[in-house]
C-alpha cells in the first residue's frame, strides 16, 4: 500500500502550483519559490520538479510519506519548522531526508507526539526512540509463525494419511490376492 501511494504521490507531481500555496517564479530557468505556510495543510502537496525554495512551516503536518519529496531535485532551501510532527517510525524518512537536503531545517524541526519525545528535536532522536511502530512488528512475525505452523501441521497430517492409505490398499490387495 505504501508503494502504492508513493506512485501516486509521484504521478501527482506536477509543473503547476499547488492551489494551497503562493508561488512565484524565481526567473526562466531558475525555478520556483512556494510558500505554503501558515496554511492549516495536514499533508504536504504535490509540487511542482523545479521547486527552488519551499515554505512548508506553521502547518498542521505530522508525517510525510516516504518518497513525497524525492522528486524536488533542484531543491535549495527548505522551511518545515512549527508543524505537530509525530516523530514514530514513519518519521525517519522525513528525518534521512532532511539529513541529505537541509540539516539547517532538520535542527529546527521538534517532535509533537508522541508524549515522551515531545518538543524533542528530530535530529537528536535515535534508532531506538523512532521504532515506536515496531511493537507491529512481532504481531506480523507472530502471524506469519502461527500460519506456517498450521500449514506444516496440515502437509504432515496429510502425508501419514496417504501413507496409511497406502499401507491400508496394500493389506488389502494381498488379502485380495490370497483369496483368489
Amino acid at each position: 500500500a505504501g508503494f502504492a501511494i508513493s506512485l501516486l504521490f509521484h504521478m501527482t507531481q506536477t509543473e503547476v502550483c499547488p492551489s494551497t500555496c503562493n508561488c512565484k517564479s524565481l526567473g526562466e530557468m531558475k525555478g520556483l519559490h512556494i510558500d505554503c505556510s501558515s496554511r492549516k495543510l495536514t499533508e504536504v502537496p504535490a509540487l511542482p520538479v523545479n521547486t527552488k525554495r519551499l515554505y512548508l512551516q506553521n502547518n498542521s503536518l505530522t508525517s510525510v510519506p516516504p518518497g513525497a519529496l524525492d522528486s524536488l531535485r533542484s531543491l535549495e532551501e527548505v522551511k518545515i519548522f512549527d508543524n505537530p510532527w509525530n516523530c514514530d517510525c514513519h518519521i525517519l524518512y522525513l528525518k534521512l531526508w532532511l539529513e541529505d537536503v537541509s540539516a539547517p531545517s532538520l535542527a529546527n524541526i521538534r517532535c509533537a507526539t508522541p508524549a515522551p519525545l515531545k518538543k524533542k528535536p528530530l535530529s537528536q532522536l535515535t534508532g531506538n526512540e523512532l521504532g515506536i511502530c515496531k511493537r507491529l512488528l512481532p504481531i506480523k512475525c507472530l502471524e506469519f509463525f502461527w500460519r506456517d505452523l498450521i500449514l506444516i501441521a496440515g502437509a504432515i497430517t496429510t502425508l501419514i494419511l496417504v501413507a496409511w492409505a497406502l499401507k491400508f490398499s496394500k493389506k488389502l490387495v494381498c488379502q485380495i490376492n490370497l483369496s483368489q
